[in-house]
């Protein structure tokens, strides 16, 4: 699930925030294509799921224009699949995808960004959620949020994810270094058909810190990331972890 603002993410932040398809809209003047791809050693969603615990393949298209307009996908590999009728819900695979689209721009010294994340699922049921986004930044920083407008298996309508953090260059080199964290406020109204647990009100989800490095000048990305995991809507704690991974952004 992409948690960071989408149309100036580069994709090694896409990647670590953290069906086959394609994107199309209207040819606009000066309108920008472009495209990434990464491998990762697990896919951790928002701090504590290990939606993948072995390698993880994700990547994208992004397209932006003058106007502020932006439109994207992006997909993961998953290690699991939920059948909800199966005798063995978790077996198999899945695949992720983030269908998205909304406006960026600045004002007042500020950046800005709203938009709209449509979640669509292979083979993992109860799950193509829908969430809107909102997100502050100025220089390196931001914040933002992410709320939930319908129920599923992973949340319900009116949780939401607030988000935070900050990116530098390294001086005196090419490494990047970036902090990001992660709360969440839940609602409580569970769905019983889809097996609601929610005890927390809200809850510490993450703070994750990453470095990154360009691979020569192949336009390729090296990152480790360390997550100080929190907890979910259950109040169940989690380990820390690390992440690896390499990243490709491309111009169409």
């Amino acid at each position: 699930m992409k948690t960071l603002s989408l149309l100036k993410a580069s994709p090694l932040a896409l990647a670590v925030s953290l069906a086959s398809a394609s994107v199309f809209v209207p040819t606009a003047a000066n309108a920008e294509m472009s495209g990434n791809i990464g491998v990762h050693s697990k896919y951790l969603l928002r701090g504590i799921f290990e939606e993948n615990d072995g390698a993880a393949v994700q990547g994208g298209l992004d397209y932006s224009n003058e106007g502020g307009f932006y439109a994207g996908w992006w997909f993961s590999s998953l290690s699991y699949q939920y059948d909800a009728s199966g005798t063995d819900p978790f077996s198999g695979q899945g695949v992720e995808n983030n269908f998205y689209a909304g406006f960026a721009g600045e004002a007042g010294g500020f950046g800005y960004d709203i938009g709209l994340i449509q979640y669509v699922y292979m083979n993992v049921d109860d799950s193509d959620l829908t969430e809107l986004t909102a997100t502050l930044s100025m220089g390196g920083a931001y914040v933002g949020m992410q709320y939930l407008l319908n129920d599923g298996w992973w949340g319900n309508a009116g949780d939401i994810y607030w988000k935070a953090g900050y990116a530098m260059e390294i001086p005196n080199s090419k490494f990047g270094l970036a902090f990001d964290l992660g709360y969440y406020t839940y609602d409580d109204d569970d769905n019983s058909e889809l097996g609601g647990v929610t005890t927390q009100d809200s809850g510490f989800r993450h703070f994750n810190i990453t470095l990154s490095h360009p691979i020569g000048n192949t336009g390729a990305d090296m990152y480790a990331q360390y997550t100080v995991a929190g907890e979910d809507r259950s109040g169940t704690e989690y380990d820390d972890t690390m992440v690896f991974g390499l990243t490709y952004g491309f111009d169409l």
